[in-house]
């Protein structure tokens, strides 16, 4: 049984089953999930908790399934959990973990919880998942993403009694504090209790945010290509600038931004040849979110533009593997500031047309 992170309180009031699996790459919102269930459990009488964690190739597999059919002399409902850090049990532990799903049927004394990374189609296309989907509940957990992070900060101050100023004021104020926790979930939830800690309960201002919230933006380069293609200037100069201090490689960076251009050139030929572009979007791999991205901005870009920036993307390729180019700054984050924001500003939204006086 498949369950979304937002369904799971509701899902307790109606009983509490005896196999949950948490998969996900946010490591707060897994935390806070298996808070929500051990706490929910503790109420149903599972006094008693034991912990494993799967670290390396010989782990002891029989602990974990003993376990779970043993009871202390001081507890008759316990919770056995089950870390598994790498989302790869392997063969010996495939065969535990379908075994121990098997285990949870009708076993009302031991609640099993598996916590889990995020995992591919492959991993959830095996044997073992596939157990922990049939006999239990399995729970993926999503990120924040960046357009939603302002109002999950809003619900975390209002959870603690807090609030910024109403309208565009209180607005400013969020996105000033999603910029600075950006893709640092865990830390944003710190500076959100810090802010109860410092101010009492009421409307924080601007002031008091920007004086108490620490920079602790963290930014993923693949994140970076989708602010690129949705032309958003000033994000992408703060993620270039984040990932050079968190010393990401220029090689992944340029590589980054160069396959973005080659994509869009691949599907742009195609189209030339005659092809639907949801058909050659699907050649080229592109789904999700840069499917949407490449949709809006492929119709712009005329096929001059295209060699243009893909001839910049060689250019900047030899810059970061030493070479010097003619026009081009020999500093390599410059370099490749200088390719987003090529690649930027021709992605860039139109602007709004004026309207008439």
């Amino acid at each position: 049984m498949q369950l979304g992170a937002n369904q799971l309180g509701n899902h307790l009031q109606k009983g509490l089953k005896s196999l949950y699996t948490l998969h996900g790459d946010e490591p707060l919102l897994i935390q806070e999930a298996a808070d929500t269930i051990r706490s929910f459990a503790r109420t149903q009488g599972f006094t008693e908790r034991t912990s494993h964690t799967v670290a390396g190739a010989h782990f002891d597999w029989s602990e974990v399934l003993a376990a779970g059919g043993s009871l202390s002399l001081f507890a008759d409902k316990q919770i056995v959990e089950l870390r598994v850090p790498s989302g790869k049990p392997g063969k010996e532990g495939s065969v535990a973990i379908q075994h121990l799903a098997e285990q949870s049927r009708n076993n009302d004394s031991t609640l099993t919880l598996i916590m889990l990374p995020k995992l591919d189609k492959l991993t959830k296309g095996g044997a073992w998942f596939g157990a922990l989907e049939s006999f239990g509940v399995t729970i993926q957990v999503e990120p924040v993403d960046r357009n939603a992070l302002p109002q999950w900060i809003a619900q975390r101050l209002s959870g603690q009694g807090q609030r910024v100023a109403a309208g565009e004021d209180g607005q400013r104020t969020l996105q000033f504090f999603a910029d600075r926790v950006e893709g640092n979930l865990l830390a944003a939830h710190q500076e959100i209790q810090k802010l109860a800690l410092l101010f009492a309960p009421g409307e924080l201002t601007f002031e008091q945010i920007e004086n108490a919230v620490l920079n602790v933006a963290r930014y993923d380069v693949f994140k970076l290509s989708e602010s690129v293609l949705a032309g958003q200037a000033n994000r992408v100069q703060r993620m270039l600038d984040g990932l050079q201090a968190e010393g990401e490689a220029e090689v992944l960076v340029h590589y980054t931004l160069a396959e973005d251009i080659r994509a869009l050139k691949r599907v742009k030929d195609a189209m030339a040849q005659g092809k639907p572009m949801p058909m050659a979007l699907r050649e080229q791999r592109v789904w999700g979110v840069k499917e949407r991205l490449f949709e809006r901005v492929l119709p712009r870009l005329s096929e001059v533009t295209l060699a243009e920036l893909l001839q910049s993307a060689h250019q900047v390729d030899g810059i970061v593997k030493g070479l010097k180019q003619p026009d081009w700054p020999v500093d390599n984050w410059q370099a490749l500031h200088r390719l987003a924001m090529m690649l930027c500003r021709q992605c860039a939204p139109a602007p709004a047309a004026a309207g008439r006086k």
